[in-house]
């Protein structure tokens, strides 16, 4: 047991593992804490499967960042010697004239990714469980799109960082931590730990550990469905594209039958609700299935059979759902990834890349001008929770 670390990691969901597992890599000595267990379903890491896309409507410059990532998945399913990304295409829309369809296009051809855009009858013929899908409805067909095996790539991190060296503590809450001449100091329950750079992945409670993240990365309660098909055959990863569609209801986004006997979808902002998380309840009330349930009756009426499993996440939204991640102005041996709005899980390896890198260098080869932790100085504006509707 060290005395002293080069890095120390807090948390390890998805980034944390990822950050951990990189700087062990590269022969640094790491230490990661994390509040939980390992695994833990408290925070936004669990739930089976997570959706990786490759047109990416939110901002183009995404993808560069996206090409890194499915590399990294890769050497981590070479290194973890398992499958852990599934290809599927992913299918991204909406109305013609509505941000996802546009952005989702725009991204494909600035980036020259092979691409289709299909209208609601071709959908529907090539992937029948689409089946209720209005004709003004247009899609981006992208075929790199698929999932990942959310607790399996934490896992494999968290060992191929353990191999590497890393020590990983689990159930040992950070009660503080703060600068030091030569590096930090972080206080948990159990004592004190020194190190020349922190790495800061709590996720939705980031804002505790860091202050200036209170009206910046503001959690969400999130509710996830699985429906047990009528037709399981048009639920399979091989006829069934991931999907983020806009509809009249707000925007949706689901996987294919995986393991778990159901097709998965949830909402995004599910209803708006806000959430403490220290707050241990994470049940699941009538009102969310039944919002889930009218729109898989809708617009995937083969997939509205039996509920199979409800299970309850949280996002931490930034105000222009927009990463936050870089060096603390102030604090230069601290770094942090926070704010990832409901769609960072896919960039946890090229994250982990990106925090190894700032913890090392104190810069990274990566464009992550659009994370900048300073884009909020003036005015600190609070997060909130868009309604996502077409």
């Amino acid at each position: 047991m060290a005395d002293r670390y080069d890095a120390i990691v807090i948390g390890l969901g998805g980034m944390g593992s990822a950050a951990a597992y990189h700087l062990a890599r590269r022969g640094k000595s790491v230490l990661g804490l994390e509040q939980f267990d390992l695994l833990h379903e408290l925070g936004s890491s669990h739930g089976v499967t997570r959706i990786i896309r490759l047109a990416y409507h939110e901002d183009p410059s995404y993808v560069p960042l996206l090409r890194r990532a499915y590399e990294l998945w890769h050497n981590l399913e070479a290194d973890a010697g398992e499958r852990l990304l599934i290809t599927t295409g992913s299918l991204e829309g909406g109305p013609e004239e509505g941000s996802t369809f546009r952005g989702a296009l725009e991204a494909a051809e600035l980036h020259d990714l092979p691409h289709e855009v299909l209208d609601a009858s071709e959908m529907r013929r090539r992937y029948p469980a689409y089946a209720g899908f209005e004709t003004t409805t247009r899609v981006v067909f992208q075929p790199d799109g698929g999932f990942l095996l959310a607790e399996r790539t934490i896992l494999a991190h968290v060992n191929g960082a353990l191999a590497s060296g890393a020590e990983l503590r689990f159930r040992e809450p950070v009660l503080a931590w703060e600068p030091t001449r030569d590096g930090v100091r972080v206080v948990t329950e159990r004592g004190s730990h020194d190190a020349d750079r922190l790495v800061v992945c709590a996720g939705a409670w980031a804002r505790t550990l860091v202050p200036d993240l209170e009206r910046l990365a503001v959690p969400e309660r999130q509710v996830l469905a699985w429906l047990q098909p009528t037709r399981v055959e048009l639920f399979e990863p091989a006829r069934f594209p991931v999907f983020l569609i806009d509809v009249e209801e707000g925007s949706y986004y689901g996987f294919p039958v995986h393991d778990v006997p159901g097709f998965k979808f949830g909402r995004y902002h599910h209803m708006g609700e806000p959430i403490d998380p220290s707050d241990p309840d994470r049940s699941v009330r009538p009102g969310d299935e039944a919002v889930l349930r009218a729109f898989a009756e809708r617009y995937f009426p083969d997939g509205a059979g039996p509920t199979v499993m409800l299970k309850a996440c949280m996002f931490t939204n930034s105000p222009d759902e927009h990463f936050l991640l870089g060096t603390m102005p102030e604090a230069a041996q601290v770094s942090l990834f926070a704010g990832e709005s409901g769609h960072g899980y896919k960039f946890a390896s090229v994250v982990g890349e990106i925090l190894a890198d700032l913890a090392i260098d104190g810069v990274t080869r990566h464009d992550i001008g659009l994370f900048g932790l300073d884009r909020f100085a003036a005015g600190r504006p609070t997060a909130g929770f868009p309604e996502h509707v077409a």
